[in-house]
């Protein structure tokens, strides 16, 4: 089993704590759809990450690659089987890919990805119009983070994607407002207690490193 992408995003993450979840063995290929490679294309033909790769079965997409693995891999499930608490955990996911990942967008780029990859100047007044966008879908997280995780009593692919976001923002230096979203803060100190987020991370960390990031 290969995924295919830079830990740095929220996708490649999502699909990494995915597979720790389930206690499947993975291997992460660094790929730059910028500069893509034959392997690469043969799972994402439009380049996007991550891309994924199980014996002669590969696609992209990290919504596409978590359908997958919790049909093939069932135990333990990230979506739901009730269909209430199915749709949540694809609400919150949607949450996390399409509003809460778009708005923070501009954090990652001026503050990261810029002055640490590209060796250019950041737009800091860009990022700081984004920080403060963040307020309305952390206060609206806020307000619904009620139990022990988003959907109720089970961890679902909604936690995986919404804390995947949080961790890509804080590569920026930005951290959660304990004292404005406690809640959400308490939530993500759960998620970060997870055997399988701990080994997601570990990984991710030692690709990092090897990237002198």
């Amino acid at each position: 089993m290969k995924i295919y992408g830079f830990p740095l995003s929220p996708f490649v993450r999502k699909v990494v704590v995915a597979v720790k979840e389930k206690r499947l063995d993975a291997e992460v290929v660094p790929s730059n759809p910028s500069d893509p490679d034959a392997e690469f294309l043969a799972a994402s033909p439009f380049g996007k990450i991550p891309a994924f790769r199980d014996g002669d079965f590969a696609l992209a997409d990290s919504t596409a690659i978590i359908t997958y693995l919790d049909a093939k891999y069932p135990e333990p499930a990230l979506l739901p089987a009730a269909p209430e608490a199915r749709a949540r955990a694809v609400w919150f996911e949607e949450v996390a890919d399409t509003v809460l990942t778009p708005t923070g967008a501009p954090i990652v780029l001026n503050r990261f990805l810029r002055p640490r990859l590209f060796g250019t100047e950041g737009d800091e007044a860009a990022a700081q119009a984004a920080e403060e966008a963040l307020a309305k879908p952390l206060a609206y997280l806020e307000s619904v983070a009620t139990g022990e995780w988003l959907v109720g009593a089970e961890f679902t692919v909604g936690d995986i994607a919404v804390a995947s976001t949080v961790r890509t923002l804080s590569y920026t230096g930005w951290r959660l407002d304990d004292a404005a979203y406690p809640r959400v803060a308490a939530w993500f100190d759960r998620v970060q207690q997870r055997e399988g987020w701990k080994a997601a991370v570990a990984a991710e960390d030692r690709i990092i490193s090897a990237a002198g990031l």
